[in-house]
């Protein structure tokens, strides 16, 4: 017999949620099996099996919490029920007849894919996987849910559907058009549909993120100053270089890649952005380990490009497009999200125009960048229409001072308005 537990489970995590069990008491696994999936507060993981054996009971429930080295299951690997050998009866002799398939083998999917065939009890023997290998992703299951409605030039109004009025029931009523008496009292509104409530249980994550931003405010003196950035060098930059880019190095030119540099040259020049504080010390960091806010299905995520200073702009690019991927099949690593020295969020990619961005326990500084919008500025004495984006930038001022904190982010702002700077900067 051998015991399954719960494994460490990276730094800072202590404990994970029963999202899933893969196997049942009775079924046979082989080493790799994926036996249970455990949510965490960062992301989800399939734990397998090491041994070969039958599970013989499992011990906790779905949903339930459970710590590390906690008891999970238990596996005898002397096969006591295991299935015979292929080609072989139970009794020992040759049968007569292929054995079936196992209900158990199915297609490679990610951990979200699976989880919502089970809720809606999709079979994912029939979804075609459109992921690496033929992975059946979550946008595949979705699709076999609910089918893309086919496109048609012309959409009949569906039932209760108002149409809009012709341009001659628009015109006004005639003099000799009769006007409909007011009513005498105000007729009440009249309620549809069934006002219904559902209760959710807050996952890992969902929880580990609600924490976080609370302690992140009740325990850092938390500030934002804030700047904008002229980004026609950059557009431009942009515009000629985006195709020999991506057939070079096969991902496309985007603005974080910039705002990674950049960040990493002022934090250079003011090393207390990228320290943390321990205790009664101030640890300064002498590395680059820039953390690219990702938002992913169940929550905030926040990956890491580390040695970023090391790293060319494809390396960058290449490396924002991969988590930016992994966040949406849901299979980034513990190791993805581990550490971090400084912190950059785009909420510009969903219309935010402007924004306060909360720290990042326990970095001390995050970089928020928006959307790039044409306004109306000031250009040698004369309105100037120009590409312009807002950057905040929120730091705790228990260790970086405001004048610390307005001039890193001009040098920010010196960088991505002169991108020629970061050559220089090396």
């Amino acid at each position: 017999m051998s015991n399954i537990v719960v494994p460490v489970l990276g730094e800072s995590i202590v404990e994970a949620r029963i999202a899933k069990w893969l196997k049942k008491p009775g079924d046979h696994v082989e080493v790799g099996d994926p036996l249970v999936e455990l949510e965490t507060e960062k992301t989800n993981l399939e734990l397998s099996a090491e041994k070969r054996g039958v599970i013989t009971s499992i011990a906790r429930k779905e949903g339930e919490d459970v710590k590390i080295g906690e008891l999970l299951a238990v596996v005898d690997e002397n096969g006591a029920g295991a299935p015979p050998a292929p080609g072989q009866s139970g009794n020992g002799s040759t049968a007569s007849q292929a054995a079936p398939s196992a209900p158990d083998e199915q297609p490679k999917t990610t951990p979200t894919a699976r989880r919502m065939a089970q809720d809606h009890e999709v079979d994912l023997g029939g979804v075609q996987g459109t992921g690496a290998a033929g992975r059946v992703m979550k946008q595949d299951v979705r699709n076999a849910i609910a089918p893309p409605a086919p496109t048609s030039d012309k959409l009949a109004p569906t039932s209760g559907s108002t149409i809009a009025p012709t341009r001659e029931s628009q015109v006004a009523p005639t003099r000799e058009a009769k006007i409909a008496p007011t009513p005498a009292r105000p007729i009440a509104p009249t309620r549809s549909g069934d006002r219904t409530e559902e209760r959710v249980r807050m996952t890992k994550r969902r929880q580990t993120i609600a924490r976080r931003l609370v302690e992140a405010q009740q325990t850092a003196a938390m500030l934002t100053t804030f700047n904008e950035a002229d980004m026609t060098q950059i557009m431009a930059l942009r515009e000629r270089r985006k195709e020999s880019f991506k057939k070079e190095f096969g991902v496309g030119l985007g603005i974080a890649s910039f705002f990674v540099k950049a960040s990493i040259a002022a934090l250079r020049a003011f090393p207390a952005l990228n320290a943390e504080i321990q205790g009664d010390e101030i640890v300064y960091k002498h590395y680059f380990d820039v953390g690219m806010a990702v938002g992913a299905e169940g929550g905030l995520v926040v990956p890491v490009i580390r040695d970023a200073d090391r790293m060319t702009f494809p390396q960058i690019e290449l490396a924002i497009r991969d988590f930016a991927k992994k966040a949406q099949d849901g299979t980034l690593t513990l190791d993805d999200l581990r550490g971090g020295t400084f912190t950059i969020t785009n909420g510009g990619v969903f219309g935010s125009l402007l924004s306060t961005p909360i720290l990042n326990p326990p970095q001390v500084a995050i970089l928020g960048l928006h959307k790039i919008q044409d306004r109306v500025v000031p250009m040698n004495g004369q309105p100037t229409i120009r590409p312009m984006m807002y950057l905040a930038l929120s730091y705790d001022h228990r260790i970086v001072d405001g004048r610390e904190a307005v001039q890193f982010l001009v040098k920010v702002k010196e960088y991505i308005e002169d991108p020629a700077n970061l050559l220089l900067e090396g």
